[in-house]
C-alpha cells in the first residue's frame, strides 16, 4: 500500500498510523516485516511501534498515541480478509470495497500438494459477491474428490457448504448470506492445471437495507497482559469508549510472555439477540485479529473455554445499536508447557502457571488443581483456633441442650389438652332440644276420715285399701317429679317415665287389692267431683 507523503505507516490493530514529517514516499505491503527507527519530536509523548508483531516490527512501543500533540491520523481498514499460508497462495489483493485473489502461479499451472485457505470478511451489515474468471481449469474428478475448490457460507471449515468445484467450467456467481466466505483450494500430487482467478465485492445486506449504511464506529481497543486478567464488556462503558446507543466493534489484545500460551475461560456470557450472529457475537482470535486466525465465534446461548496456541490472543465483541445489552466476562491465564521451571505450578493439564495464582480463590487451571488443598494458606478462622478441650466443652453443652429440648417436648405431649367451647355471639334457640315437661297431676287424696255412715266393717276395710292404693300412686308420681333414682318397691326400679307402667303393675300384683264394691265406687266418684 503506497502512502504518498507520509514518512511511515504502521498497521496497528487493522488501522494505519502515520506521522507526517516529510515528503518521503514509503510503500508497505500487507504482512511485510520492516524495521524503522522513528524520530522523537517535540511534545510527542510516546514512540510508535507496531502492536501486531505479525504485521511489522518497530524498535519502540506505542503506549498512548492519542495524546500526541503532533498530527496523528488513523484510517480505518474495512477489508479484514486473509489467506493462509501467506505468500504461498498466489496473488492476494485487498481493497476497501472488495479485492481479488488467484491460485498459486496463476495463470501458470499451480504446484502439486498445495492447500490454500482464503477467508473473506465484509464490514457489518454487508454481504459478499464472488465472481470467477472464465479462464479457469482444475483437475476434473468424480465429485471433485481430488483437486478442487470448496466454498462455504461462513468463516470456518465447518460452515454450511455452498459448493465444491473442479473441471474446466468456472463456478457461477456466488452470494453469501452474511459477512463471511470460506474458500479452500486443494491440489494433490498429480495432474495440475492453471487454476483460477476470482474477484469479490461487498454489497448491502438485504436484512439491514432499511437501516442504511453503518455509521462510523468508535475506537474501542484494549491492551491486557500479566499472568492472569479479566476481559469484561463493562469496560466499554466504564472507560467511555462508546455511548450506549452506538454500535461497537471492540477488541481486547492479550499478550503473554514469549513462548507462552493463553487459556480463556468464560465466567459470564449473554447475547442480547441470541443466535443472531449478524447483530452480536464474541469472537476469539489466535495470533492476530485477522479473519484467518479466527479460533471461535459465539453468538448463541453457550460459550466454551478456549485454549490458544500462540502468545497473542484477541477477543472481539460486535454488537449493533439494538444489541448493546450483550455482555461477557472472560478470565485469561498465561501458561507455559511442561516441564515446569522455577516456581511455576503444574496444573496436571499440560499447563505451568505462575505460583502466585495458586490458592488465590480463582480457578486458573482447566481443572481446579490450583485451588485444592488450600486450607493451610487460607486465613485462620475461629474454628481453626479451637483445641480438643474447647471442642469437648462445646459438644457436652450442645448435648445437654438437646436433652432438655427432648424432655420439654415429651412434657408438652403428655400434658392434658384444654377443651375450648366456641361462644356464639347470638343465641339460637333452634339449637336447643325441647325439654321434657311432665304432665301436671292433681293429686286427689282422700285425707279426711270416713264419715259416720260408713260404719260397716266391710266398707271400712275397702276404704282403707283404696287409700293404700292412692298413696302408692302418689309416691310414684312424687318420685318421678323429684328425679328419684331408687324405687321403693322391689329394690332398684328406676324412677323414669318409661318405668311407671312397670311399677304400677308390680304394686298391683303385690298388694292384690280386690275390686271395690259399687257403693265404694259411688263414694269415690262423689268425693272426686266434690274436691
Amino acid at each position: 500500500m503506497k502512502t504518498g507523503d507520509v514518512w511511515g505507516t504502521v498497521k496497528v490493530s487493522n488501522y494505519f498510523v502515520g506521522v507526517i514529517l516529510a515528503k518521503i514516499p514509503l510503500t508497505v505491503t500487507p504482512r511485510e516485516s520492516i524495521n524503522i527507527h522513528l524520530i522523537l519530536i517535540h511534545n510527542f509523548s510516546s514512540l510508535v511501534t507496531c502492536l501486531m508483531s505479525t504485521c511489522c516490527h518497530l524498535n519502540y512501543k506505542l503506549t498512548r498515541f492519542f495524546n500526541c500533540s503532533t498530527f496523528l491520523f488513523m484510517l480505518s481498514v474495512k477489508n479484514n480478509s486473509g489467506v493462509t499460508p501467506a505468500g504461498q497462495c498466489g496473488t492476494w489483493v485487498k481493497e476497501s470495497n472488495g479485492g481479488y485473489f488467484t491460485s498459486p502461479n496463476y495463470p501458470e499451472k499451480y504446484p502439486p500438494e498445495r492447500e490454500c485457505v482464503y477467508i473473506i470478511e465484509a464490514s457489518p451489515r454487508q454481504c459478499i459477491d464472488l465472481f470467477f474468471d472464465e479462464r479457469y481449469a482444475i483437475e476434473p474428478s468424480w465429485e471433485c474428490k481430488f483437486d478442487h475448490i470448496e466454498i462455504r457460507d461462513g468463516p470456518f471449515d465447518f460452515s454450511p457448504i455452498i459448493g465444491r468445484y473442479c473441471g474446466e467450467e468456472s463456478p457461477a456467481y456466488i452470494h453469501s448470506s452474511g459477512r463471511y466466505l470460506y474458500i479452500n483450494f486443494v491440489a494433490d500430487s498429480e495432474l495440475e492445471a492453471i487454476g483460477f482467478s476470482a474477484r469479490y465485492n461487498f454489497t448491502q445486506d438485504p436484512e439491514f437495507e432499511e437501516l442504511g449504511a453503518l455509521p462510523a464506529l468508535p475506537v474501542c481497543d484494549f491492551e491486557l497482559s500479566g499472568p492472569e486478567g479479566f476481559v469484561d464488556s463493562t469496560q466499554i462503558a466504564k472507560e467511555g469508549r462508546a455511548q450506549q446507543t452506538e454500535a461497537v466493534d471492540c477488541r481486547w489484545y492479550i499478550r503473554a510472555p514469549p513462548r507462552a500460551r493463553i487459556y480463556m475461560r468464560f465466567l459470564e456470557y449473554e447475547m442480547h439477540n441470541s443466535n443472531e450472529c449478524k447483530r452480536n457475537f464474541v469472537a476469539i482470535y489466535d495470533g492476530s485479529s485477522s479473519v484467518e486466525h479466527l479460533k471461535n465465534k459465539f453468538c448463541s446461548t453457550v460459550a466454551n473455554d478456549v485454549m490458544l496456541s500462540t502468545s497473542l490472543g484477541v477477543v472481539r465483541l460486535w454488537a449493533d445499536e439494538g444489541s448493546r445489552k450483550s455482555r461477557f466476562k472472560i478470565l485469561f491465564t498465561t501458561f507455559h508447557e511442561p516441564p515446569c521451571e522455577g516456581d511455576t505450578f503444574f496444573c496436571h493439564s499440560n499447563m505451568c502457571i505462575n505460583h502466585t495464582l495458586v490458592c488465590n480463590g480463582i480457578q486458573n487451571c482447566v481443572y481446579p488443581w490450583d485451588e485444592n488443598r488450600c486450607k493451610e494458606k487460607r486465613k485462620a478462622s475461629i474454628l481453626d483456633t479451637l483445641d480438643n478441650t474447647n471442642l469437648t466443652i462445646i459438644g457436652i453443652t450442645c448435648g445437654f441442650v438437646v436433652i432438655l429440648l427432648i424432655i420439654s417436648v415429651i412434657i408438652q405431649v403428655k400434658q392434658p389438652r384444654k377443651k375450648y367451647v366456641i361462644r356464639r355471639d347470638e343465641f339460637d334457640s333452634a339449637l336447643l332440644h325441647p325439654g321434657f315437661e311432665p304432665p301436671h297431676y292433681e293429686l286427689c287424696a282422700l285425707r279426711r276420715a270416713p264419715s259416720g255412715d260408713l260404719t260397716d266393717a266391710a266398707l271400712a276395710e275397702d276404704f282403707e285399701k283404696f287409700h293404700k292404693l292412692r298413696r302408692s300412686e302418689s309416691k310414684c308420681i312424687r318420685d318421678h317429679h323429684c328425679g328419684s333414682q331408687q324405687g321403693s318397691i322391689h329394690g332398684s326400679i328406676q324412677g323414669s317415665r318409661s318405668n311407671l307402667s312397670l311399677r304400677d303393675a308390680t304394686i298391683a300384683s303385690d298388694t292384690a287389692v280386690p275390686p271395690m264394691s259399687p257403693m265404694m265406687n259411688a263414694l269415690y266418684f262423689k268425693q272426686v267431683h266434690v274436691f
